[in-house]
């Protein structure tokens, strides 16, 4: 059997150790338009920022080591330029020399991943300050670029890519503008979580242009300034494209592979194909949602890698099955560490789920040894309790409760089970009660007794013009100094002396600064015969920053 790869980095080379692994009677081959074969993509965005100091450390793996570890003939700088399936042959040149030679095959992979979008008006001309974040040579050229020692840079796009070199150029004493198309960052999470991001790049001294883009650019060679479309001139030394990227299909198209509703090449758990003896892994194949079960596109190196050994394992005999993903992200901008995972409210609204939301804001681990505030928006489906996603916030501890929480939905934990979690205790690293138990906890007991209520929630109905009586249980002083509209101050210890004043067929909302002491509010009003009481999610903090992300939203 003859096995041939066309793409390696993280999906083919996965491919072909698995498959080697497996067998020794395979032939195995990969083809490669680049010069390296294995490289970390997710690591140049820091090399070129200087956080990465050798360029070397981000390729471990060369062909020769590669074929003399498994037998496989790796050939870079060759092109595929034609498949025919029928008779089972390629065509491909090599770049270097300029010559076509032709292969045959028993077993077709597809890990040609995907490329960088170049949006309009880029696509226009070619700038010798114009970089994208790709592979090698990108992560090359621009450290060749870097010592005429630019000082102003523009970043298109705002999601991954686009936020790491952000924060990287601003290490490295750039004064740095990004330009989003939306009007939010990172939009495959919530805009009210996001827009706690927005803030601290500003904060650290970002100009951010939301829902806006580049409409002309003045310059030859070089782009000197640009103007966007809302009218606003940036003058720059150099751009980053960061506008996503599109999986490279062409040659699947050419012999009728399927392209998924995602523009991604659709393949079955074994990364099988629609055409016999092909597969498709990597950036170029779409996924699927554990959720959901539909095809989603998320192209990450963790998943490549998977699909790879999949396919590997499946040519070979095996019966290995992908059993999709929860498009589980994280990043880091800053002092500030951002993840997601599952559906945001967004989609799970869009999935037609009935959602009950909750905003867990609590200190990531004790804060007497130094505990920082660490946000966790959290969603379970009202009908069956189950954990359906959350993003998570802070400068620390992220990483930990989004991988607890990827790990609980993958398994289709519901709200109680979170709670019920042996996780690990000592106050370097938790409080007593973690807070994914407490998002368990809470949720929990909002699906079944203490209802929350949202920001967005409570303006809509205020708008409706429905009756609500709002409590605010903080101190006086700080009601005085911020408080959700239409809130009377009702501290908690007085609220039982209060409650002749109380209308019990009024839909009340009890709050206080983060949520604690609004639920233990609800609670007497539940117990004294309340018939309708929500507990404000996140409490005033979380209702400010969600008015605050109204207002500059409308500016």
């Amino acid at each position: 059997m003859r096995i041939v790869i066309i793409g390696s980095v993280a999906a083919g080379t996965s491919v072909a150790a698995k498959a080697r692994r497996n067998t020794e009677e395979a032939e195995i081959v990969v083809y490669d338009q680049g010069k390296d074969i294995s490289y970390s993509v997710c690591g140049i965005p820091y090399q070129m920022g200087g956080e990465v100091e050798s360029i070397d450390s981000l390729t471990p793996r060369n062909a020769e080591w590669f074929k003399k570890r498994y037998e496989v003939d790796i050939f870079t700088e060759h092109k595929v330029t034609k498949i025919n399936h029928e008779q089972k042959t390629l065509e491909i040149k090599d770049l270097a020399s300029g010559e076509t030679k032709e292969d045959h095959y028993d077993v077709l992979v597809l890990a040609t991943g995907a490329s960088p979008f170049t949006p309009p008006p880029f696509n226009q001309n070619q700038y010798d300050n114009v970089f994208q974040v790709r592979n090698i040579q990108d992560a090359q050229d621009f450290a060749a670029f870097s010592t005429k020692q630019p000082k102003k840079a523009l970043i298109i796009g705002a999601g991954f890519i686009g936020l790491e070199m952000t924060e990287q150029l601003v290490h490295k004493g750039l004064e740095v503008t990004v330009v989003q198309l939306e009007d939010q960052v990172m939009p495959p999470m919530d805009a009210d979580m996001t827009f706690r991001v927005e803030e601290h790049m500003r904060e650290k001294g970002v100009h951010l242009i939301l829902n806006d883009t580049v409409k002309s650019i003045e310059g030859e060679s070089s782009i000197e300034r640009v103007t966007t479309t809302n009218g606003v001139t940036i003058e720059t030394d150099i751009v980053i494209l960061s506008a996503g990227i599109r999986p490279n299909t062409e040659l699947a198209k050419e012999i009728g592979v399927e392209i998924g509703a995602t523009r991604a090449i659709a393949v079955n758990k074994k990364m099988q194909t629609n055409l016999p003896d092909i597969y498709a892994v990597g950036d170029v194949a779409e996924s699927f949602s554990v959720i959901t079960g539909k095809p989603i596109y998320r192209p990450l190196g963790s998943t490549a890698n998977k699909m790879g050994r999949i396919a590997g394992d499946v040519i070979t005999g095996g019966n290995l099955e992908h059993r999709g993903v929860l498009g589980t992200g994280i990043f880091r901008i800053f002092d500030l560490h951002v993840g997601q995972t599952g559906l945001t409210e967004k989609e799970a609204k869009a999935e037609g789920y009935e959602v009950e939301v909750l905003y867990n804001i609590k200190p990531d681990h004790a804060e007497y040894l130094g505990g920082k505030e660490l946000t966790i928006k959290a969603l379970a489906d009202k009908e069956t309790s189950r954990i359906l996603g959350a993003q998570v916030i802070g400068k620390g501890g992220v990483d930990k409760r989004i991988d607890v929480l990827a790990t609980a939905i993958t398994f289709g934990a519901k709200a109680e089970d979170l709670f019920h979690l042996d996780l690990a205790y000592a106050p370097p690293f938790a409080t007593t009660k973690d807070p994914v138990l407490y998002t368990g906890m809470a949720l929990d007991n909002a699906l079944h007794r203490n209802p929350l209520i949202t920001p967005e929630e409570i303006l809509r109905r205020q708008e409706n013009g429905e009756k609500m009586q709002i409590i605010d249980t903080r101190s006086k002083k700080d009601h005085e100094k911020s408080h959700v509209k239409g809130a009377v101050h009702i501290g908690l210890y007085d609220l039982r002396s209060h409650l002749e004043n109380l209308d019990k067929n009024v839909p009340t909302v009890t709050y206080c600064n983060k949520g604690t002491t609004g639920n233990a509010a609800q609670n007497v009003l539940l117990n004294h015969g309340f018939n309708e009481v929500y507990n404000l999610s996140g409490g005033n903090k979380n209702y400010q920053s969600y008015v605050k992300m109204l207002e500059s939203k409308s500016k």
